[in-house]
């Protein structure tokens, strides 16, 4: 049974012991990237979902299956053991030909002929005849579903058993054993997420969410382990009104729109861009003949007059061309600073390729775009007008087209929506130019406190003094540094004096607070929560039930009694305890503390102990710390009977 009161008595860093725990946040390189959540859907199927598959067929007599995605890189996927897949170069093979059928049992129906008589029909559902196609058994209706998804468009019987069939749609794939009778999904490794676009970044207690085809949205909460689920697209729903009514409007296809303020962002599928400044009323026009449609924006909260656009391919390929540009290149980034009046070309060196998604830090000029070639970044002044700097390609991603970037509200982790693959974080590249310090425990720059364990993002240091006094440095990789606010700093600011191998690094000072209490987040948002009597982490699979003692792992919770040396693991046995009153609220109702000291074992982690009280609303909770009115971060926990 782990136990923080009982652990060894070892010197931890934050870096090592996130790793250990629950495998989060850790020191990575700019190319190093963490995938969160997987790549299928919970959808209530006979097997997990996945994205449209539009071609499935054998190879080998049987041994082999092969399956070609409907995505627009057309995929072509294989797998031998019937669970794992890896990429394939085979050629798709032309469509089977339907068998001849007295009658179908779905009008439009496409039909597969087996051996004996049986004989295979698919449209919606999938439909068995043993007499020929005379008479015909739906083998997928359930309660008037299809249990493996509707809109099916492939079916291959296996040539060494009649039985064994699999079958391609919107779904994914899908196998049967006994001639339809049960059928199990063959997408859990099928890299084949349909992601479209990040629309809300772990934060709070609130997870991932991700707009897939067809406007449908999924989110990966918190804690998740199994598949995304289903969630709440209605702002995706009412963007898609909103085009499709200015589609009509103007008598072409509306593809990108963003309200911003007063200001209203549309961009259409002849490359046009059309902007209001006046919510809507009045709009004025820039156009690029030729151009490829305008897939995204993104536009600066503080200054909506700042946005940049992200262009697909033409339609033609013969795309627009700025008249400037010596080299001739076609459009796929533009930039304005006008709010549309005039927009700059900042396509520079990018791969002639469809640009899905744009993202930018106005504080570093930092530039970041998604495209069918992966990732890109570059530097620009975007305050003014001009042109960006050469576009470096950014590793490490999977081999498929990057739809979306996004930077969270501190521009301090950059996400990535893979086609197929899903989504994927990173410390934000311009950070190595602009170092940030963050709380270790979630890495959002706040107020510290005595005691503090912080994270230096984009350097590497080896000493550090905070208001002249000595602060221990705990890791340091090649571009993140763990460092604890000395418990003897005094005063409303903390300010750091840095520095590596002798070299000076600069670093903003930091507002010191009594308490700033952070609970311990993956990326995912998943809290630090351990069961205390079963050792195990706390999460989705691992819910906590009425009368569980939960232990809470979080820092910046201040100074304590009996003082301790700032460094130095806490004692095992009678461990100090936080000087300020510690409150815990799960549903902002209060729960009884039972412990609040610094963790055993450990250098500026704090325990705090509570017991689940007998409730009736089960399900996920929010929970969050107070000290002395400081409140910390909100998380999810989950709770069972």
């Amino acid at each position: 049974m782990f136990n923080l009161s009982t652990a060894p008595c070892r010197r931890v860093t934050v870096l090592s012991y996130l790793v250990v725990a629950v495998a989060a946040a850790q020191a990575q390189t700019a190319a190093d990237w963490h995938h969160t959540g997987n790549t299928v859907i919970a959808q209530g199927l006979a097997g997990f979902a996945s994205g449209p598959v539009s071609r499935v067929w054998y190879g080998n007599g049987g041994a082999s299956l092969y399956v070609s995605t409907a995505s627009a890189a057309r995929r072509v996927f294989a797998t031998s053991d019937f669970e794992n897949w890896q990429a394939s170069s085979a050629a798709v093979p032309p469509a089977p030909v339907n068998a001849a059928v007295p009658s179908l049992p779905e009008t439009g129906a496409r039909t597969r002929a087996g051996s004996g008589g049986r004989v295979y029909a698919f449209g919606n559902f999938v439909y068995r005849s043993d007499d020929g196609g005379v008479s015909w058994e739906n083998v997928t209706g359930y309660r008037g579903a299809s249990c493996i998804g509707g809109g099916l468009h492939d079916l291959a019987i296996s040539p060494g058993n009649p039985d064994e069939l699999v079958v391609a749609g919107e779904a994914g794939v899908f196998r049967s054993m006994d001639g339809g009778k049960s059928w199990n999904g063959l997408n859990d490794s099928l890299p084949n997420l349909p992601i479209q676009r990040l629309w809300d970044l772990p934060a709070g207690d609130r997870g991932l969410r991700a707009e897939l085809l067809h406007n449908t949205a999924v989110a990966w909460p918190p804690g998740s382990k199994v598949a995304w689920l289903p969630a709440d697209n209605s702002d995706i729903a009412s963007e898609s009104q909103l085009r499709l009514a200015l589609s009509s409007v103007r008598g072409v296809n509306v593809t990108a729109l963003v309200i911003a303020g007063n200001f209203v962002y549309t961009g259409m599928q002849n490359g046009d861009v059309q902007v209001s400044a006046d919510g809507g009323l009045t709009y004025q026009t820039f156009s690029f003949p030729g151009a490829g449609a305008v897939e995204r924006f993104w536009v600066n909260p503080q200054d909506p007059r700042v946005a940049l656009a992200a262009l697909s391919m033409a339609p033609d390929g013969t795309p627009y061309v700025a008249p400037d540009d010596p080299l001739r290149k076609p459009v796929h980034v533009l930039h304005t600073v006008n709010g549309g009046a005039f927009w700059d070309d900042f396509t520079a060196n990018l791969p002639d390729a469809a640009v899905h998604g744009v993202a930018g830090d106005p504080a570093t000029g930092a530039v970041y775009a998604a495209t069918d070639s992966g990732v890109f970044m570059t530097y620009a002044d975007l305050s003014a007008l001009g042109r960006a700097q050469p576009w470096s390609a950014l590793p490490g991603l999977p081999n498929a087209p990057a739809m979306d970037v996004k930077l969270d509200p501190q521009a301090n982790q950059l996400w990535a929506a893979v086609d197929g693959y899903g989504v994927y974080s990173t410390l934000a590249p311009h950070r190595l130019r602009d170092p940030r310090v963050v709380s270790a425990a979630d890495f959002v720059a706040r107020a510290v406190a005595p005691g503090s364990l912080v994270s230096i993002l984009g350097a590497h240091v080896d000493t550090v003094r905070t208001n002249n006094i000595g602060a221990p440095v705990l890791a340091a990789s090649g571009n993140e540094s763990q460092v604890q606010i000395p418990f003897e700093v005094r005063g409303s600011a903390v300010s750091l004096a840095a520095s590596n191998v002798g070299m000076a690094v600069t670093l903003p000072s930091l507002a010191l607070a009594a308490a700033s209490p952070v609970i311990f987040v993956a990326r995912d948002g998943s809290p630090m929560l351990l069961d205390s009597d079963q050792g195990v982490t706390l999460d989705a699979m691992n819910p906590a039930h009425s009368g569980t003692r939960i232990q809470i792992l979080a820092t910046g919770l201040g100074r304590v009694a009996p003082d301790w040396p700032t460094g130095v693991p806490a004692p095992l046995q009678n461990s100090p305890h936080v000087a300020g009153s510690v409150h815990v609220y799960l549903d902002r109702a209060p729960v009884e503390v039972t412990r609040a000291q610094l963790a055993p074992g450990y250098i500026g982690f704090y325990l705090v102990e509570i017991t689940i009280p007998k409730i009736t609303n089960y399900g996920p909770a929010e929970l969050y710390l107070d000290v002395d009115g400081a409140a910390s971060n909100r998380v999810r926990v989950y709770i069972e009977p």
